[in-house]
């Protein structure tokens, strides 16, 4: 029997849940217009935003800890596998070698833990024709999420000011520059990558304003 192909994967944005409060749908994207969403936790989706921003907290977060214990034995990461989709959850594997070739290692994972690891040594993400098929949907251009759009929830705000990001983003932008920089390092500081994030999205988009009026 012939192996099925692999589809590689990218992650395409972090948004809301709209179906488990507390909860977000991360959006992963094939070359084509497939996407699956799949639902992760609050810790797993701040890991995954810190890592597709490219902050670099002061101390180690829990994924951080693997990659350094993996770099320690000897391995890198090959890929990883999402193979199973089974009663709303999906499946997922680590893929390990030893640096010599010598070894391979295959870990069962949470698939969210595994991006959240992936998206930190630029790993590459599969998964199967099957289930994109299965759990794949095609999204209209206008609603497809950009790169820019990846969500994060500072926690005093109440889930109904949450809803509305265009109110809170306009709330940034009556802050200087230099203060939203002062307020992003402060965030880093203290490990509030929500908020970091939140700063950071508004200084990248001043950026790209200041770019296409020059």
């Amino acid at each position: 029997m012939e192996k099925e192909r692999k589809i590689k994967l990218r992650v395409q944005g972090l948004t809301n849940s709209q179906i488990q409060s507390g909860a977000y749908a991360l959006v992963m994207a094939e070359e084509g217009r497939r996407r699956i969403p799949i639902i992760v936790g609050m810790f797993e989706a701040q890991s995954i935003a810190i890592a597709l921003e490219g902050i670099n907290p002061p101390r180690p977060l829990t994924h951080d800890l693997f990659i350094a214990y993996m770099k320690a034995t000897g391995f890198y990461m090959k890929e990883v596998f999402i193979h199973k989709f089974e009663d709303g959850v999906f499946y997922s594997e680590i893929l390990l070698l030893m640096t010599d070739g010598a070894s391979e290692i295959r870990i069962d994972s949470r698939t969210s833990d595994a991006i959240a690891i992936a998206l930190r040594i630029n790993c590459d993400i599969y998964t199967t024709e099957a289930i994109m098929r299965k759990c794949g949907i095609v999204l209209d251009e206008d609603n497809i999420f950009s790169d820019s759009e990846i969500e994060s929830l500072p926690e005093e705000l109440t889930m109904e000011d949450l809803q509305d990001l265009t109110k809170l983003k306009n709330q940034l932008r009556s802050l200087k520059k230099k203060e939203i920089e002062e307020r992003m390092e402060k965030a880093v500081a203290e490990e509030n990558y929500e908020f970091a994030k939140i700063y950071n999205d508004e200084l990248l988009r001043r950026e790209e304003e200041k770019n296409k009026n020059n």
